[in-house]
């Protein structure tokens, strides 16, 4: 069907391609194609969390392919799902789309999505499909928490230990280098395009005993200022012990910048940020970076090797 649009299929026929493609999952009585789905809960709670990516402002069809974009949006859903210590069950997507968007295009952010919502363990089991004047996908995540109690970001103690499972600063440096016209390194770029979040690390977190967790989407410090606030802590963290890839030292080298910036101010990696007891051992994938202390009298929140950080770096909406 090469050139044709959505516009030339129709609401109705493109509806029915995405519920032919989704197939029936496991654990899911009913799926896409009634006017709602039904989900199999063993322990009784549903985690949900929703997100929404807007063209132009979290990707660019000329920076990422379809597919690309598809593995985003389930990504950066199925992330704070494990952030609350639960496994990824199920997605429910709605899409703006032009009637100009090739039939092509869909098919392919399709691919992309349920490739990542397998790789959680997750299915798509509905949505919705409207007329917009850009592409517009609204993503909600749901997940199962098999019986533990959530994690939640207000939970940390003065004493613990602050642990992050992930990567940090590659997909800003991956912005940085598609914003400078390049297409290398390619390990940034595709961080950009594709975070790759551990979805069962929510779950060892939980059985480790974490206090308070967290997913990094806006920037460490930010982030970590939001779980700190939460919790009426401060969190001081060791920049030596924070993981940054070889490719972020280098290509922040080469553009003249601390790689700090991007470890510390850089969202969209999506790594897990947990507070832990001071004695609990730390589960597979999580490193320790920090502690966190009594809140610190002048009001800051975070620290940086134990100078006090007052303007926080990281992402945030209708910020100029």
């Amino acid at each position: 069907m090469t050139g044709t649009t959505v516009g030339d299929l129709g609401e109705i026929a493109v509806v029915d391609r995405i519920i032919a493609a989704t197939g029936q999952a496991p654990g899911v009585p009913v799926g896409p194609g009634d006017d709602a789905a039904v989900l199999a809960c063993a322990d009784g709670r549903v985690v949900v969390t929703t997100d929404m990516l807007v063209e132009g402002r979290h990707f660019r069809r000329d920076w990422s392919e379809p597919d690309d974009i598809g593995h985003k949006a389930a990504a950066e859903n199925l992330a704070d799902i494990a952030a609350m210590g639960a496994t990824p069950t199920a997605l429910v997507i709605a899409l703006a789309l032009p009637p100009t968007t090739p039939i092509a295009w869909v098919d392919a952010f399709l691919a992309g999505l349920l490739e990542e919502s397998a790789r959680a363990g997750a299915a798509l089991v509905g949505g919705d499909l409207v007329r917009g004047d850009a592409i517009t996908i609204g993503v909600t995540a749901l997940g199962d928490l098999g019986g533990r109690p959530p994690i939640l970001r207000s939970g940390a103690r003065a004493g613990d230990v602050i642990a992050i499972c992930g990567a940090l600063g590659s997909a800003a440096g991956g912005l940085a280098v598609l914003s400078r016209g390049f297409r290398s390194p390619r390990a940034l770029v595709e961080a950009h395009r594709r975070p790759r979040p551990d979805y069962r690390a929510g779950v060892r977190a939980s059985d480790a005993g974490a206090h308070a967790l967290m997913d990094v989407s806006d920037g460490l410090l930010l982030d970590g200022e939001r779980m700190a606030r939460a919790s009426g802590v401060s969190i001081d963290f060791d920049s030596a012990s924070l993981p940054r890839d070889e490719a972020v030292v280098t290509t922040a080298s080469a553009y003249n910048l601390d790689p700090l910036t991007w470890v510390l101010g850089g969202g969209d990696d999506h790594a897990l940020l947990a507070a832990f007891p001071a004695e609990a051992r730390l589960p597979e994938g999580f490193v320790a970076v920090g502690t966190a202390v009594d809140a610190i009298g002048s009001g800051a929140r975070v620290r940086v090797d134990g100078r006090e950080v007052e303007q926080v770096a990281g992402f945030e909406h209708f910020r100029a």
